[in-house]
């Protein structure tokens, strides 16, 4: 009788667009400005940071995950958490410094993990001090391409004279440094822009520096700035090809940035459209492509997240494409963007209030599948929030992705208190087929293994050149528990994982199903703990 009204329900709505699982990874000590990183040499571990000193990590692709709070005797903790992970698994998190009895904030910390953000290096090691001058929005990346300067750490920065000070003397400069040992120590510091900014953390401030590495070791970095000052703000880009010896003797102008980096958005005590650089690592055919995505102003109430490419080492650059694909007149802001480097795919998360007349919020994420030509839009967030601007949500959210697993990090604020999330995003993997046969029919195989703890395998085949396909779980009641695909898919082999860490033992049945109708089926499974 239960497996007879399973199949009832199940037969119901199965297409119907489900919200991604949400995961509140804490709300102890009003986080904010989050930050994570999975590794791609061990899915399940992802760590995570969030404003001023809190530290997450989670064992099982971020359905659970453990607090604890970072502490550096030296050189203190004083926020920016920027997570990142090296070829060898060791994960870092990097932060802005308040140490004891010294100016405040000048040097950019690197705490070292190396059991999967159970623990920190104390001390860390340091970068950019240079007397009492301001070190602020540090970003890294690691150099995961194997090559002769394998698994070195690139950090850029922007270094200011005097804090929010008005006076024309005092200016803003991104700075760069490198780690050849892992963390351990940094050398290399070097001034990449030409044009400096003010220092009053403004439009008229050079910030936003987000380092990336090219297929052959480059480095890329964008930033935004005056183009001319009080005048023109845009984004600016510098690369170099030799591991930061040397860098261009002029930066390059990607484009226009309408309103500056600085802007108000109703509900939200600051905002910014700081840009994020990103290059295709892949076996895609973008492979080398370097991306750069950033907020900036359509109207004095609409803005909209936007990206350009470049597809010959930063040479060139496309003309900015709109990613939010709503009408115009709604407000998108604190956009960040990640590639998944096994597919070369582009994922972006945003906050978005197209779904409202008020300052109700929801979280999007668009994902690109050809290079960034076109995006889908999907609302990830269960509920949405609504912001208040005598609450700090800190400058940035962030979004991490690796073989079709996409774990994005924002900040929500409910009744007055506020919390950093997660959802739980898997897209199935296309399985290599060696002799380039199209499935010529649907067909849903049995998971593997089976029984299974806490992981299982599934893999379908889709025919044709293009469907939409759904593949969900249910427990015995024919009650949804997964939303593992919905969406459309080329044809072809696919598989995906499903990780029930989250519920209990027992009988589960997974469905597949396409939108014309003409495919259905049911598989059993057993989930033993």
């Amino acid at each position: 009788m239960k497996i007879y009204i399973f199949l009832a329900l199940i037969n119901i709505g199965s297409l119907l667009s489900q919200p991604f699982q949400n995961i509140m990874i804490s709300n102890i000590q009003a986080p904010e400005e989050p930050s994570i990183c999975i590794n791609p040499k061990n899915l399940n571990q992802v760590v995570g940071g969030a404003n001023l000193n809190s530290f997450y990590y989670s064992s099982n692709g971020g359905l659970n995950w453990t607090r604890g709070v970072l502490v550096d005797g030296q050189n203190g903790v004083y926020g920016d958490p920027c997570i990142n992970v090296d070829t060898l698994g060791n994960f870092y998190y990097f932060h802005l410094a308040d140490p004891p009895g010294s100016a405040w904030v000048d040097r950019i910390v690197c705490q070292k993990s190396t059991n999967a953000g159970i623990s920190w290096s104390n001390p860390g090691s340091y970068m950019g001090l240079n007397g009492s001058k301001v070190q602020d929005k540090e970003w890294t990346a690691v150099d995961w391409t194997h090559g002769q300067r394998g698994n070195w750490i690139y950090c850029t920065w922007t270094q200011f004279d005097s804090y929010n000070n008005p006076s024309p003397t005092d200016s803003s400069i991104i700075l760069f440094a490198r780690s050849t040992n892992s963390g351990v120590s940094w050398e290399g510091l070097k001034r990449i822009n030409t044009i400096s900014g003010d220092c009053l953390d403004d439009d008229n401030t050079v910030e936003g520096a987000v380092p990336a590495v090219g297929p052959n070791g480059e480095i890329y970095v964008a930033w935004a700035g005056p183009k001319i000052k009080n005048v023109q703000f845009g984004i600016f880009f510098d690369k170099s090809t030799n591991g930061g010896n040397t860098w261009l003797e002029n930066d390059i102008y990607i484009a226009d940035q309408p309103g500056g980096w600085g802007y108000n958005v109703a509900g939200i005590y600051r905002c910014n459209g700081l840009p994020i650089t990103c290059c295709d690592l892949s076996n895609s055919p973008y492979r080398g492509t370097i991306y750069v995505n950033w907020t900036d102003q359509a109207s004095s109430t609409d803005h909209d997240v936007k990206i350009s490419k470049s597809t010959n080492g930063g040479l060139n650059w496309s003309t900015p494409l709109r990613v939010n694909d709503d009408p115009a007149g709604k407000e998108q802001f604190f956009t960040w963007m990640t590639i998944d480097q096994t597919t070369g795919y582009i994922y972006i998360v945003f906050y978005d209030r197209r779904n409202y007349t008020d300052n109700q919020t929801d979280v999007y994420l668009a994902r690109s599948t050809n290079g960034g030509s076109t995006f889908a839009n999907v609302k990830i967030s269960e509920t949405p929030f609504l912001p208040t601007s005598s609450v700090f949500f800190g400058d940035y959210n962030n979004i991490t992705a690796s073989n079709g697993k996409v774990r994005p990090i924002w900040t929500r604020l409910h009744s007055g208190s506020l919390s950093v999330w997660t959802a739980i995003i898997d897209y199935p993997l296309a399985v290599p087929n060696p002799n380039n046969e199209i499935p010529k029919n649907f067909s849903l195989k049995q998971n593997f293994p089976n029984p299974f703890n806490p992981s299982t395998a599934i893999k379908f085949s889709v025919p044709g050149n293009s469907d939409f396909v759904a593949l969900k779980v249910y427990n015995v009641l024919g009650k949804e528990v997964a939303s593992l695909v919905n969406e459309a898919l080329n044809a072809g082999e696919y598989e995906i994982e499903w990780n029930a860490s989250n519920q209990p033992s027992g009988v589960y049945f997974y469905k597949l199903t396409n939108s014309g109708g003409s495919f259905s089926e049911t598989k059993k499974m057993i989930l033993t703990k």
